[in-house]
């Protein structure tokens, strides 16, 4: 799983669901500039208690993020 592996499938995601960056980010606790970072792959390997809240804001399963 590559940074930029991870960035696709988030922002594909929150677009499937609707959401902007800030909404994402306000429901996950997390900074939007963190979500725009990881987004345009330059953070890797979000800890894995953001990649529950990441998830659950987007309501699907941990394992879909990591896909």
């Amino acid at each position: 799983m590559t940074a930029k592996s991870v960035a696709v499938v988030l922002t594909k995601l929150r677009d499937a669901k609707g959401m902007t960056q800030e909404q994402l980010a306000k429901r996950a606790k997390v900074s939007r500039s963190y979500l725009a970072d990881l987004e345009a792959g330059h953070r890797a390997n979000p800890s894995v208690p953001v990649l529950r809240r990441l998830a659950k804001a987007l309501k699907v399963k941990v394992t879909e993020l990591l896909e």
